[in-house]
């Protein structure tokens, strides 16, 4: 199982890389509770264990939902970045984008790619659907697992160390 094996691979490093889809980012603050918080939580305590990297992609996406649905939230959403220390990788190039066309949703092909400029080992989203079939592939070179999947079987593997 790719997920295993990548993990052992992760599990010698000292530093593991976790890109955040946007609906992890909005779910984590919509909610006090479910995986998505915890994994702002745990983000919020600055382990040397963990970075957080996210998409300028990503963030002008959640920025402009917030903005349009929730303003409520700009503050939430202030304060989590602030604590969790989360790097924003620039927008990918068009050499970037090309690499993942055609494989999947046409709107998610810049999310793949800022997830690979950053050199993520996870990319956490609620996104299923779109995003699980490629874990079956050797396209990225980074595992794709739900907020949940990441804290039952990932996180608990990483500490197992």
């Amino acid at each position: 199982m790719k997920e295993k094996l990548y993990t052992k691979k992760c599990m010698e490093r000292k530093n593991v890389r976790i890109f955040l889809d946007s609906n992890v980012i909005l779910s984590g603050l919509l909610s006090d509770k479910g995986a998505p918080r915890v994994i702002f939580d745990i983000l919020s305590l600055n382990l040397p264990l963990f970075t957080a990297v996210t998409g300028r992609y990503n963030i002008i996406e959640v920025e402009r939902n917030i903005k349009k649905k929730l303003p409520a939230l700009l503050p939430i959403y202030k304060n989590y970045f602030s604590k969790a220390a989360i790097s924003i990788i620039a927008l990918p190039s068009a050499e970037e984008i090309k690499l993942f066309e055609g494989i999947i949703n046409e709107k998610d092909v810049p999310v793949l790619a800022s997830a690979a400029k950053g050199k993520a080992d996870f990319l956490l989203t609620g996104d299923k659907k779109h995003f699980q079939k490629l874990n079956k592939s050797d396209t990225c070179k980074f595992v794709i697992v739900s907020p949940a999947e990441f804290l039952e079987t990932i996180l608990s593997e990483l500490f197992e160390r």
